[in-house]
């Protein structure tokens, strides 16, 4: 990291997003904001790009001023003390540069960064000129979590074709940056999705080889838009809350697990819809209301 970061835990973190828009509110800021009210944080955001998407594909991106998401990230910290700050889509050169400026002043105290480069319909969401400066973002993150084919950009590498191979180009990409990687396996074709922390610094205690490995079964959905800025802004808001990378996406993933398995219930749109966000507080909600209509027979 670039400075010395204290982190305070809260039972109620303050969890800034700085993102794009999904207008079927699948991903992006929306699918942040409903991420983090699920695992118990309190959700901010400053948008970068607008998004006209739905379920099917990107149909066109609108870029505001630098100036105004200088402006918006100013408000925000001048006034509200930020716990953890997920960060999304940026689009281009200009934006990765006024959101690296912002946090060299603002020191936030915990960053977790989703390299969002594609999305999930293949539509191209990052500028390939800033791709470089994307790079040199990641070395202000405490997390990164890219999926395989940003992972693949990262390094400057092909996409890995098996688990070992993508768990290597994490840790080349620790050790490059300083940062914790968290290594997705969902790209692969195989029974079960595995996801794996790693740390060629050594912060992760007790982690053998600095990797720490979690293995899902698969959910067989199509509905998987927006999984990526989901899991990542739940990290951050468990993060702020545990101070605990491990716990942290342990929790994640169980959760996340949980809001694939229950997406097909959802039908939101035509295309890949989105995953379940409050899963668990609709089952709670139903669970106390028969109770609720069972006290009154």
């Amino acid at each position: 990291m670039v400075f010395l970061k204290v982190l305070t835990l809260r039972d109620v973190p303050r969890v800034l997003s700085i993102a794009g828009t999904d207008p079927t509110g699948g991903a992006g800021i929306q699918a942040d904001l409903k991420s983090i009210a699920a695992l118990g944080g309190y959700g901010m955001a400053v948008v970068t790009s607008l998004v006209a998407q739905n379920t099917r594909g990107v149909r066109s991106v609108h870029t505001p001023p630098a100036s105004f998401l200088t402006e918006q990230l100013e408000a925000v910290s001048d006034d509200v003390t930020i716990d953890a700050v997920k960060i999304g889509m940026l689009g281009d050169v200009a934006t990765i540069a006024v959101v690296r400026e912002w946090l060299d002043r603002a020191r936030p105290p915990l960053v977790v960064l989703d390299p969002v480069m594609v999305a999930t319909s293949g539509d191209r969401l990052l500028a390939a000129d800033a791709e470089t400066a994307l790079r040199e973002l990641v070395g202000m993150a405490d997390l990164v979590t890219p999926n395989l084919p940003e992972l693949a950009v990262l390094v400057h590498e092909p996409v890995a074709a098996d688990w070992p191979a993508a768990i290597e180009q994490g840790r080349r990409l620790s050790a490059a940056c300083g940062t914790v990687v968290l290594v997705k396996g969902g790209h692969l074709s195989a029974e079960s999705s595995p996801d794996a922390l790693v740390d060629a610094t050594g912060r992760l205690d007790g982690a053998g080889g600095g990797v720490v490995e979690f293995v899902s079964p698969r959910v067989a959905t199509k509905n998987t838009h927006g999984t990526g800025c989901s899991l990542s802004s739940a990290v951050a808001t468990v993060m702020a809350r545990t101070g605990d990378w491990t716990d942290a996406l342990s929790q994640t993933k169980d959760w996340l697990q949980d809001a694939l398995t229950s997406a097909d219930e959802l039908q939101v749109g035509q295309g890949n819809g989105p995953i379940n966000h409050f899963h668990q507080l609709w089952a709670r909600a139903q669970t106390l209301q028969s109770g609720q209509d069972s006290s009154t027979r």
